[in-house]
């Protein structure tokens, strides 16, 4: 079904496009039907052989952020216990916002995963959605020179003071274009944080943390297909990508947080609508 050559190259392109703004989906859709491998997107196994990729990117981003993650959860124990948030603790407000920007999120990839997944599985499409990904960034980097963004103090506090519980829903809820490959999970949620007025620096970690749970959760729920007998064939396969894949994740948040400090989108949205616009002709003709 898979070989262990094509499951390093499918778990490095996870581990690096989950995470740059370029849509993983997307490039997995693309890439098997760019080299001419027999694997479809809907397929039962290639969905099970996805799940260990997407839980160790998770896992890697849990672990980047584990002293973040300690304090935020021990912020959310704060106001559980208090039964409110106090206005200086910023740890229990981000808890808060990742609660709220996840639970759409939760609801609408329940909904709509497989209906996505059907209507928009070809190359084609993914092809096109790329190009509407590069102009989604790029609009964004446009929008945000708009707005004002702090790049002083704590970035916690930034995100807590610049992100409303609204918006916090809205860019959460936007995870769910992932569910279209060629849309990206991270270019989504970075937008929606450029757009409320946060820096590139603070979108892309508001993104990560949003990330982390949704990412996780999903690949859990799906983790009992790979056990099954829906991954017979490609475990030993699926455990090589997910250790390519981590890997490949840990580099690029690391090399990510440091880009976002001083750069912007823009790259990656020329990068995408140049790589939609070629990969439409060559499919078409």
């Amino acid at each position: 079904m898979i070989t262990y050559g094509q499951a390093i190259l499918l778990g490095l392109v996870q581990g690096v496009a989950e995470l740059f703004p370029i849509s993983s989906l997307g490039q997995s859709v693309v890439l098997p039907h760019l080299l001419g491998w027999n694997i479809h997107q809907n397929a039962p196994y290639f969905i099970s052989f996805l799940v260990a990729t997407h839980l160790a990117t998770a896992l890697v981003l849990l672990g980047f952020f584990w002293a973040d993650w300690v304090r935020i959860v021990k912020g959310l124990g704060r106001s559980l216990r208090n039964r409110g948030i106090d206005p200086d603790d910023k740890d229990a407000k981000l808890a808060w916002l990742l609660v709220v920007g996840t639970i759409p999120a939760g609801i609408l990839g329940l909904l709509l995963e497989s209906r996505l997944r059907a209507v928009f599985a070809s190359a084609q499409s993914a092809a096109f959605f790329l190009i509407l990904n590069g102009l989604m960034l790029y609009g964004a980097e446009l929008l945000r020179r708009r707005a004002a963004a702090t790049e002083t103090g704590d970035p916690d506090q930034r995100v807590a003071d610049e992100v409303g519980w609204g918006q916090s829903a809205a860019i959460g809820g936007a995870q769910a274009l992932a569910l279209i490959p060629g849309l990206s999970r991270s270019g989504a949620t970075m937008s929606g944080g450029l757009l409320v007025g946060l820096s590139n620096e603070d979108a892309a970690r508001f993104a990560f943390l949003l990330a982390t749970p949704i990412i996780g959760a999903a690949a859990v729920l799906k983790l009992p297909e790979l056990l099954g007998p829906q991954g017979n064939g490609v475990r030993g396969q699926a455990l090589v990508a997910a250790l390519c894949a981590a890997v490949a994740a840990y580099f690029s948040v690391r090399y990510l947080m440091r880009y976002f400090e001083t750069k912007r989108l823009t790259p990656f949205a020329v990068f995408c609508f140049v790589e939609g616009i070629v990969l439409s002709i060559y499919f078409a003709f």
